[in-house]
């Protein structure tokens, strides 16, 4: 058990204009945050009238879905799955798919 975790889903948005407050581990963007990521993406596009894609003229440019630690640092759903599973917050056998990672669903 570790004593790092999952708190809640994230998206990172690489190509916005960088915020003050950022996860310990990264440099650039936005990210926001939800209990699901569906919910990251109303955020985003109400607050600014984005659309989670990559291409278009209300796009928000690259992204990654990921999730949040308790540790303050942002990690995709690969490395949130290896961390949920040391964490004791989900189970190996059960959940893991090396082709997908972890989904909220999973946690909560």
């Amino acid at each position: 058990m570790t004593n790092e975790y999952i708190i809640c889903a994230a998206i990172w948005y690489k190509e916005l204009p960088t915020q003050t407050f950022l996860p310990k581990n990264l440099d650039k963007g936005v990210v926001v945050c939800g209990h699901r990521h569906g919910h990251c993406i109303d955020i985003m596009k109400t607050l600014g009238q984005l659309r989670s894609v990559v291409k278009g003229p209300d796009s928000v440019g690259d992204y990654e879905q990921g999730f949040l630690s308790n540790k303050g640092k942002f990690y995709d759903r690969f490395e949130s799955m290896r961390l949920a599973i040391d964490a004791g917050q989900v189970e190996y056998d059960k959940l893991y798919n090396p082709r997908i990672g972890l989904f909220s669903e999973d946690l909560y």
